[in-house]
Formats: C-alpha cells, sequence, structure tokens
C-alpha cells in the first residue's frame, strides 16, 4: 500500500467503523415494514450527517448513514481516458454480479463510480468489522487491478504497433 494511500484509508476506516453502528429499526410510517432508511428516506430525523472522505478531487468516498442503514458511495480515481473506459468496464462487470455481493448496489449514487447498501440485517450475519474491511480491501484492490489493466493495454498496444511497423 502505497504512504499516501495509508492516511486516506485509515480516514475511511475510522469513519465506516463508526457509522456501522447499526440497529433493527421498524419504519415510522408502514407498520411491520423494516426498510434501509438511507434508501426511503422517509424520516429526517433518523438520517446522520454525510460524511465525504476526500483524497484529492477525483478520488473520494460518501458515507451516508441512518439508524439501520449506511450507504458508501467510492469516486475511483481516473486520470485519463483509459482509466475512464477500464473503471466503466469493471464496474459494469461488478454491478450485473451485484447478488452475488450482499452489499453491493447495482446502481451508484449520482457523481460517484460504485456503491455499497450495508443495512443492519448485514451486521447481524455478518462480523461488523470484516465487512468493513472488504470494502477498504475492495478499495486498495480495486486501485491495483486498473493500473495493471492500463499496463497490459499499454504493453499489447506497444507489441502491435511494432508488429504493424515491421512491414515498412
Amino acid at each position: 500500500m502505497a504512504a499516501t494511500l495509508r492516511p486516506y484509508l485509515n480516514a475511511i476506516r475510522a469513519t465506516l467503523t463508526s457509522a456501522v453502528c447499526l440497529g433493527n429499526f421498524e419504519s415510522q410510517v408502514v407498520e411491520r415494514h423494516n426498510k434501509p432508511e438511507i434508501e426511503v428516506r422517509t424520516s429526517k430525523e433518523l438520517l446522520l450527517t454525510p460524511v465525504t472522505v476526500s483524497r484529492n478531487e477525483k478520488e473520494k468516498v460518501l458515507i451516508e448513514g441512518s439508524v439501520n442503514s449506511v450507504r458508501i458511495s467510492i469516486a475511483i480515481k481516473q486520470a485519463d481516458e483509459i482509466e475512464k473506459i477500464l473503471c466503466t468496464k469493471f464496474m459494469k462487470f461488478m454491478t450485473l454480479r451485484a447478488d452475488d455481493f450482499f452489499i453491493l448496489r447495482r446502481k451508484p449514487v449520482d457523481g460517484y463510480d460504485i456503491s455499497f447498501l450495508i443495512t443492519n440485517f448485514h451486521t447481524e450475519q455478518m462480523y461488523k468489522h470484516k465487512l468493513v474491511d472488504f470494502v477498504i480491501q475492495f478499495m486498495e484492490d480495486i486501485d491495483k487491478e486498473i493500473s495493471e489493466m492500463k499496463l497490459a493495454i499499454n504493453a499489447r498496444a506497444r507489441i502491435v504497433a511494432m508488429e504493424f511497423l515491421k512491414n515498412f
């Protein structure tokens, strides 16, 4: 992990650890319903103040909490056109498999690349610290994956260009 990335991820870890303290809270509007309040937004008093942890203007995390759910939205660093294309394709690949990742949302929040939704049911079935570790590990790995894919594309483009120019 890069030295500049460590304080950013530590800040996200601390914020997520405090935000994942969720409890069972049934709807105040409909009897016997338990919906994630961060999604339905029926009662303003049940929502916490959203927190944005930003490394720079393009790389940031929005953590929106409520009494029974927390939504984590991640904007991934995209320095050039190749990284934008790779990020878009990779996120589309991930969202198509959202059923396999229990906390992954199919549609990210506007302005962000990917979103996770952790509810009180997830924290009852899984360890809280493991959920936070998963999000942090995902953020570390996504940067590595995109960088590796970019290097592979550049290497392949170099080989193709050399083969093409051999004819001249």
